[in-house]
């Protein structure tokens, strides 16, 4: 029945049908959106101050969270692969934690962590700056929420290393950090790169974890999801969509290259 000529034409109609309503139609509602008031109303939207910093502080913060999570993912996925010890399947599936956790959930957690009343509050204040409400809190909250893609993406490759390469390599005389430079982290950077971009456009669309820790503050710490929701809330959709598209464009060029270093290290 699967291999009918009717069945199959079905299956890929309903597939069809399911990507146009739910990600078609949803994208060009958003760019009609952004365009109903005409490309001087767009401008004038993308271009207002408050906008345009909120979205260059989502992309600095976004970034750092980024290169945090290609160092400390790229040594997990290393220790997770590489070495066996008690605990390791635990922790391995603690990795996908962030995946299922709501990310409201995830700015509590961070905001009783960090908050005035707890010890690493506390310890901060004593210090004399502040955690909470500032860009820290801001990309601890990213970190988090981008943990496992960088990890996921390295995992796989580290288990397709052929283990000779590295034999070969110790036998003509290398050094541990030589071999790891030469013959094992060119292995590995396609994983990195497309985990860092993946985690980097999913961090710029955070929302949920941050609003409980950013503090909103105009020109300092409000970032562009909660800009967006600011503006719906205020009644000015087409200004909301605006900043939408330009995250939505974004993403897209980013998933873009995620495919394509994904197609060249395949070979398709």
């Amino acid at each position: 029945m699967l291999q009918s000529r009717w069945w199959s034409w079905g299956f890929r109609s309903a597939v069809l049908l399911y990507f146009v309503l739910l990600i078609v139609f949803p994208i060009l509602g958003i760019y009609g959106q952004s365009l109903s008031g005409g490309w001087h109303a767009f401008l004038d939207n993308v271009t207002e101050a408050l906008a345009w910093k909120s979205v260059l502080l989502t992309v600095k913060l976004a970034l750092i969270s980024t290169a945090i999570n290609a160092a400390i993912g790229t040594m997990a996925a290393w220790v997770l692969i590489r070495y066996r010890f008690p605990g390791r399947r635990l922790l391995n599936s603690l990795v996908d934690l962030p995946f299922a956790l709501p990310t409201a959930v995830v700015g509590l957690m961070i905001l009783l962590l960090l908050g005035p009343r707890s010890p690493i509050g506390q310890g901060a204040e004593s210090l004399g700056f502040t955690i909470l409400f500032h860009e820290p809190a801001i990309v601890i909250a990213m970190v988090f929420v981008t943990f496992p893609f960088v990890i996921r993406s390295v995992q796989p490759l580290l288990e397709e290393l052929d283990a000779s390469e590295e034999e070969a390599a110790y036998t003509m005389g290398a050094s541990p950090a030589r071999t790891f430079f030469r013959v094992i982290l060119p292995c590995m950077l396609p994983g990195i790169a497309s985990g860092a971009m993946l985690a980097f456009s999913r961090a710029l669309a955070e929302f949920g974890a941050v609003v409980l820790v950013a503090g909103n503050i105009p020109g300092k710490t409000l970032i562009a999801s909660v800009y967006i929701f600011g503006e719906i809330e205020s009644d000015n959709p087409a200004g909301a969509a605006a900043i939408s598209v330009l995250l939505l464009t974004l993403s897209f060029l980013i998933l873009w290259i995620v495919n394509y270093v994904q197609t060249r290290r395949t070979g398709r």
